[in-house]
């Protein structure tokens, strides 16, 4: 078995994507983007994080956490986040025929990969840049021409806070060296 490490940061700043099983285009339906958002409330309910920037994709999601002082257990966070938006959605997203032995084994659904990327932030100059990809992320995916059009996203809570201009559309050929996961 992978014994996989996970940086452990306490109060660190964390860029994470998550994928779709075989990058089924699902995370936009509206009853994926409920389950979500009310799975990531109730664990911020009980594990508090800070959600610095999230974009959600039809396939994949890229977001930025800052865990408060003395916790980095984004681990058990993200465990119960995608094990609450599995069940809450199995009805209508579940695939018996795409459950493997493995997947049965280690008590997983049809709607995520197995693993996430994580990738620990090193300053603001790694910080921004990271929000930049976030941001930009549906523009290069040819979801849409400029940013602001693209709903799914805390742009426009940026935006609203003043740290984005309405305009802003970033640079579709933004290469950050985190290697990412796409």
């Amino acid at each position: 078995m992978s014994r996989y490490r996970r940086a452990a940061i306490c109060g660190g700043t964390y860029f994470f994507t998550a994928v779709t099983y075989r990058r089924r285009p699902v995370l936009c339906d509206a009853p994926v983007r409920a389950a979500l958002r009310s799975a990531v409330k109730s664990v911020q309910s009980r594990q508090p994080f800070t959600i610095n920037a999230w974009v959600l994709l039809p396939d994949h999601l890229h977001c930025i956490w800052t865990l408060p002082p003395g916790d980095h257990d984004f681990s058990n966070r993200w465990r119960v986040i995608k094990r609450s938006v599995s069940l809450a959605c199995a009805a209508a997203y579940h695939r018996p025929e795409w459950m493997t032995a493995s997947k049965t084994k280690h008590r997983e659904s049809t709607l995520w990969q197995r693993r996430y990327w994580e990738y620990a932030i090193r300053d603001e100059t790694d910080f921004s840049r990271c929000v930049d990809y976030i941001y930009i992320n549906p523009v290069k995916h040819g979801q849409v021409a400029r940013t602001v059009d693209w709903p799914y996203s805390t742009f426009h809570r940026d935006v609203a806070r003043g740290l984005y201009a309405t305009d802003w559309s970033g640079d579709p050929d933004l290469q950050l060296n985190i290697g990412e996961v796409e």
